[in-house]
């Protein structure tokens, strides 16, 4: 498996298509006040990260890209789009092309039951029985929807209008292009505690994608109590 391509739940992936990303740019963008360049990472540029991290000296951490292909279950998709700063999406149409039959179940040990009021709720694990029998009433009625889809396909109804039958536990497709600042906000708030389990394991794939790119600067990021600057 590519290094590129991060599994996340059961169909659904992300992929870093490209990027154009590392820590020196923070540095540079940093020093172009003061005239000067550096082309390779160099004694107090670490220091010069964290500094800019914790004063929030956001600007020279923009100064990068990163272009993500996902695979999401549309419910993902809408939270995850619900980032417009900084963020630029092209995602799978179903007007123009018929879905394909994949949709999220959850695994038994993610299916969990909500507690309170809105804006305090608590999830609690349920009983193996129940859980069990709550995915398989999940993939029982994405399977019905998806039949019923393929049903007025072959009636003649139009994608778009065929399309409205079908849950947002059914996978699609976009491509997300970021830069750093931007990917370290969705991080802060995608992979809190207090957010979906489903799109945490999303922002859990992104976030290993900006360690393995850009180090010194995600470690001043969870150095700094995982704020954006």
């Amino acid at each position: 498996m590519s290094s590129q391509l991060r599994p996340v739940l059961n169909d659904g992936f992300v992929r870093l298509d490209n990027s154009m990303a590392g820590d020196l740019s923070v540095v540079n963008a940093a020093r172009v006040s003061f005239g000067k360049m550096h082309d390779s990472l160099q004694d107090g540029d670490t220091e010069l990260i964290n500094f800019l991290m914790r004063e929030r000296h956001g600007t020279p951490f923009e100064h990068n890209c990163f272009r993500f292909h996902v695979r999401a279950p549309i419910f993902v998709a809408r939270e995850w789009f619900r980032h417009r700063a900084g963020w630029s999406y092209n995602e799978y149409s179903a007007r123009y092309t018929t879905m394909e039959p994949e949709y999220y179940v959850p695994e038994s040990e993610d299916v969990r039951s909500q507690i309170g009021k809105p804006g305090n709720y608590t999830f609690e694990s349920m009983n193996t029985e129940d859980s069990d029998e709550a995915a398989q009433t999940i993939a029982d009625a994405s399977g019905h929807a998806y039949r019923t889809y393929n049903y007025l396909l072959k009636k003649g109804v139009a994608k778009e209008l065929a399309r409205t039958v079908l849950p947002v536990g059914m996978y699609t497709e976009f491509y997300a292009t970021c830069n750093a600042r931007s990917l370290m906000h969705f991080i802060s708030l995608r992979a809190d505690s207090t957010a979906q389990l489903e799109i945490r394991r999303y922002a859990h794939a992104v976030e290993a994608f900006l360690e393995e790119k850009m180090p010194v600067t995600h470690a001043a990021f969870i150095r700094h109590e995982r704020t954006a600057p």
